[in-house]
């Protein structure tokens, strides 16, 4: 079959007129690069569901990928017998094509006879997963890109334990799929249809604020959802949390699917917090908390000595990490994964928790404890879980968790640099840095993979000053973990390498450790091994 038997057959079965006169356009104009942008690489559903740009064809984000990946999932839930009437949570976020995708979604759930427990509006994704285990429905959608740019949006799978499925059950979703025909559909006048009212998201307040709760704090904090839709939930949350002193950011604080104020809606970028950082100047708040769009993941960034920082998804894993297992029960199961920082390991063995590393993704963190209570999970992607109520990295709690210790410790005359500094002085400097390599142009994965394979093959035998001790092929299993990828180690550290699944680069963990005999000699020290270890790394893989 052609690309234009491809566009055809989609343009005949797609519902949305806007999409079916883009592709026609294409067809029309007989421009074969776009139509192969559309219509070459169809989305695939996998363990984090479908992503991709908003448009037309097989390869977008659209109506008719959203509901033939609907047919799937009930298709999906129906061989593994689960009951219509325990229904699914649907959500949203506030992205482009979010409600339409959300409709879609609602309509063919109806249509074939299941339960639907709707978000009564944009929401936060960790509301969703709450959602699944509170009413114990069979699974949860939730529309949302995450942290993507603005022309993408996504659709992601829970099961009915509230995390995010993992294989086979997202190859089982994906062959439905691809045999989904025209589905029977159904509006929200159905007997099946239930709206998820306030009540819900009360109960997920009282929980949170009964463990993260301050009673009452003047801290000032600074807050901004990225232009994502954590907003009003958070102020919500921190008002009940006893937080009377919280500014927004107020350039950023109404959901906005073009993130106008951002060169890219992640907290992690460069430059995504200096509104937040400026807006906390003004109110004088030494703490700024930031959400990505959907919320389900955090950021961090303090005032020090020598002006703001933002800190590392590991820092901030340290910082939740030294405080969560301080109230450890006996059984509890810490978790990371084998990008992350070795940190909470250390840590968890001080006070005889044991700690799982896993493969990387809330898919596998979620699931460390194997029933026994997960007490934390982090990782270095600033996903934090810090309560199991939610199987899934929760950015809201997260900021409730971290405003409490910085409560704590300003009652005590001290910080959260104050606490990093302490951790590190007793546990060890971990220093910590992470390169991203990109090929450009045609080929460009497949270049890659070969200089990743040349690297497992014939590895260097030293890194910057570093010596390779020894090293492993992931794909083979290191540490029980199989997955693409290699790791190098060091007498005092290592260096994980995996490559993108979907785009033509690969990305580098380096961490190297000390005892903190002088606390800033030795970070600086290993600041600048890290660097050198990145650059060499840097140029071996280069192509």
């Amino acid at each position: 079959m052609t690309l234009r038997d491809v566009a055809a057959r989609w343009i005949e079965a797609d519902p949305d007129d806007a999409t079916r006169a883009q592709l026609a356009a294409i067809l029309a104009a007989e421009d074969d690069n776009e139509l192969a942008r559309h219509c070459e690489h169809p989305l695939v559903f996998g363990t984090a569901g479908l992503r991709g740009e908003v448009m037309a064809g097989p390869a977008g984000m659209n109506r008719l990928s959203v509901r033939r990946a609907t047919q799937g999932v009930v298709a999906w839930l129906d061989e593994r017998g689960m009951d219509p009437s325990r229904g699914v949570v649907v959500g949203r976020d506030a992205r482009h094509g979010s409600e339409a995708f959300n409709d879609e979604v609602v309509s063919v759930l109806l249509g074939a006879g299941w339960v639907v427990h709707e978000m009564p509006g944009p929401l936060p994704t960790p509301l969703v997963a709450f959602a699944v285990k509170r009413l114990g429905a069979a699974a949860g959608i939730m529309i949302t890109a995450s942290h993507n740019p603005p022309q993408d949006n996504g659709y992601k799978l829970y099961g009915d334990d509230g995390s995010q499925i993992i294989a086979p059950h997202d190859e089982r979703v994906e062959h439905f799929m691809s045999l989904a025909g025209e589905p029977v559909l159904a509006d929200r006048s159905s007997p099946h249809h239930r709206e998820i009212d306030a009540s819900l998201v009360a109960d997920y307040r009282t929980h949170m604020v009964g463990r993260f709760g301050v009673g009452d704090s003047d801290l000032a904090i600074t807050y901004t959802p990225l232009h994502g839709v954590g907003g009003a939930t958070m102020l919500d949350l921190f008002a009940a949390a006893g937080y009377a002193n919280v500014s927004i950011v107020e350039a950023q604080f109404a959901p906005d699917p073009t993130f106008p104020t951002l060169p890219f809606p992640n907290p992690e970028e460069p430059g995504a917090l200096d509104l937040a950082m400026a807006a906390a100047d003004e109110a004088g708040s030494d703490l700024v908390l930031a959400n990505d769009p959907d919320a389900d993941r955090l950021g961090v960034a303090l005032r020090g000595p020598s002006g703001w920082r933002v800190l590392r998804g590991d820092e901030i894993g340290w910082l939740l990490g030294d405080m969560l297992l301080r109230e450890a029960q006996s059984g509890d199961v810490v978790a990371t994964s084998l990008v992350s920082s070795s940190m909470l390991a250390t840590m968890a063995a001080a006070v005889g928790v044991e700690c799982v590393t896993t493969l990387t993704g809330f898919k596998w963190i979620s699931r460390a404890g194997a029933g026994r209570r997960l007490l934390f999970g982090y990782e270095e992607a600033i996903g934090f879980a810090v309560d199991p109520l939610v199987a899934d990295k929760d950015g809201l709690s997260a900021a409730l968790a971290i405003a409490r210790l910085a409560t704590h410790l300003a009652r005590e005359g001290s910080s959260l640099l104050a606490r990093l500094d302490e951790i590190e002085a007793r546990f060890g400097v971990h220093a910590i840095g992470a390169l991203s390599v990109r090929a450009q142009g045609a080929g460009g994965l497949e270049r890659l993979s070969e200089a990743l394979a040349a690297l497992t093959a014939t590895p260097p035998s030293r890194l910057g000053e570093e010596v390779v001790t020894a090293t492993f092929d992931l794909s083979a299993g290191w540490r029980g973990l199989a997955t693409p990828g290699v790791v190098l180690e060091f007498a005092n550290g290592r260096v994980v390498v995996r490559p993108s699944g979907t785009e033509a680069k690969v990305k580098a963990y380096v961490e190297l450790v000390a005892p903190a005999e002088d606390l800033a000699a030795t970070r600086a020290r290993l600041a600048a091994a890290v660097a050198g270890v990145a650059s060499d790394l840097a140029a071996r893989l280069r192509v």
